[in-house]
């Protein structure tokens, strides 16, 4: 049986690690991440288990870093790519330094984009491929004002940016056979987290949100949310919401409370 090549990012631990492990009786990898010696620790454990394992050790917050994955991308043969890697930075916008900015926009947003662009060539040259992106609920916060939320500015305004991209990418490709999916998990028991600052009493497991996301693409879903159930309700109705808010805007004349008495 042929196993399919993941690239995983984000791979030393959490959610990228799960997938690992839930794929790797069926699949083989080129795992990225920053640390090298966790990458090797599960690269050995993988290999343990019969899949075939590349360790890439890069920092995707770094141009040099997505380069060196978009080179590994560019060979054409991953089928599977699961963008992943991403950090917090939760802290409000003014404590947050100009080149730090850059890092985190480029780790959360950039690097997907990049990735994704750089995979597609080879899975369309084959007519075969999966983009997985892992963005997070917070994508969807703009609006709220809960005091129990991190400070998140810039973290929501990457991963809002990761969802619309892999959304509007699907309806790109929908004549392909390349398939797209955004995972947007809420509070995760992972390192990550732990960053936050804050209190999380109800967290979900990496294990699981990584077994959701793939259950969720045997199932067809584009957009996977692992701990909503009433799925095609909450995403049904914000849809609505967003065509009644694009279409009620574009008229050529300003609306009522616009206009001068």
């Amino acid at each position: 049986m042929t196993r399919t090549l993941a690239l995983i990012t984000g791979a030393s631990s959490g959610i990228g690690a799960a997938y690992a492990r839930l794929l790797a009786a069926d699949a083989d990898f080129v795992l990225v991440a920053r640390r090298a010696d966790r990458l090797q620790d599960l690269a050995d454990e993988l290999r343990k288990a019969g899949a075939a394992v590349e360790a890439l050790p890069a920092d995707l917050a770094t141009r040099e870093g997505i380069a060196a994955v978009t080179a590994r991308l560019g060979a054409g043969d991953v089928r599977l790519l699961i963008s992943n890697a991403g950090a917090g930075g939760y802290a409000p916008l003014i404590d947050v330094g100009p080149a730090e900015i850059d890092d985190l926009l480029t780790l959360n947003a950039t690097a997907h984009v990049q990735l994704v662009r750089a995979a597609l060539p080879g899975m369309l040259a084959a007519d075969e491929g999966t983009v997985v992106t892992v963005a997070s609920l917070l994508a969807l916060s703009a609006g709220q004002t809960d005091p129990r939320m991190p400070r998140r500015t810039l973290y929501a305004a990457a991963k809002a940016a990761t969802v619309a991209f892999t959304r509007t990418l699907g309806h790109e490709l929908a004549d392909t056979a390349i398939r797209t999916q955004v995972v947007l998990p809420g509070p995760v028991d992972t390192e990550f987290d732990q960053g936050s600052g804050q209190t999380v009493p109800v967290a979900m497991s990496a294990e699981d949100v990584a077994r959701a996301g793939l259950t969720g693409l045997r199932l067809g879903e584009t957009i996977c949310v692992p701990g909503l159930e009433d799925r095609s309700t909450a995403l049904d109705a914000l849809l609505a919401a967003e065509t009644a808010v694009l279409t009620g805007g574009r008229r050529s004349g300003l609306a009522s409370r616009y206009q001068q008495p």
